[in-house]
């Protein structure tokens, strides 16, 4: 009969899991909660600003409908009053409904032009909270991953790092998007103008 006491151990001891031993380490512990919750600011912060912009769109469509029901509804009442008067009188006092289109347009060119820039603004902060997020994920699931292997000192200094050093490129400067919508509405402005003074003078 052989001796048992020369028979290697069949069972060798197991490893913890890396989530016990983060349980069982303070400081690893108090490193995932203040994580995780700052992990659920970021998703509101990202809600919060999703939300913003989604109301700042429907502002500006809400002002392309104004600009257009505004010039509609007064080309429409200039016809209507130009077939009443004489039209030597209507074409004298012109300048009057010229010069409140004029104005109207270029206060409602401003708010659009105002707005676009709220929302660009809005998505780059957008963007950043992404980006952030996905950071402080990755060190999340490394943390889970390793447990206590996880170096506290490297990993948070290497988040940090890659916060600081993020940089946004900057695009050379082109024509967007909005630029044309402000060429757009001021050409629209312009024609309005002409029709004004051809309804009352023609």
């Amino acid at each position: 009969m052989a001796d048992q006491s020369s028979n290697p151990p069949i069972m060798s001891p197991k490893q913890p899991h890396p989530l016990h031993q983060i349980a069982e380490t303070p400081t690893h512990r108090l490193l995932l909660k203040q994580w995780l919750k700052e992990e659920e600011l970021i998703l509101n912060r990202v809600s919060f600003k999703e939300t913003q912009i989604d109301s700042v769109r429907n502002e500006i469509t809400q002002l392309y409908i104004f600009f257009f029901l505004f010039h509609s509804i007064s080309l429409l009442l200039l016809f209507n009053s130009s077939s009443k008067d004489a039209p030597s009188d209507a074409c004298r006092r012109s300048w009057i409904p010229s010069l409140c289109s004029l104005l109207c347009s270029m206060g409602i060119i401003w708010a659009v032009r105002y707005k676009t820039d709220v929302e660009v603004h809005l998505e780059k902060l957008l963007r950043r909270e992404k980006e952030d997020g996905k950071l402080l994920g990755k060190c999340v699931e490394e943390l889970k991953k390793k447990g206590v292997e996880f170096d506290l000192l490297k990993e948070v200094d290497a988040l940090r790092r890659a916060k600081s050093l993020r940089v946004e490129g900057k695009a050379v400067k082109k024509w967007s998007a909005r630029d044309f919508v402000t060429l757009f509405f001021f050409t629209v402005s312009c024609l309005v103008l002409g029709l004004t003074r051809v309804i009352l003078c023609g």
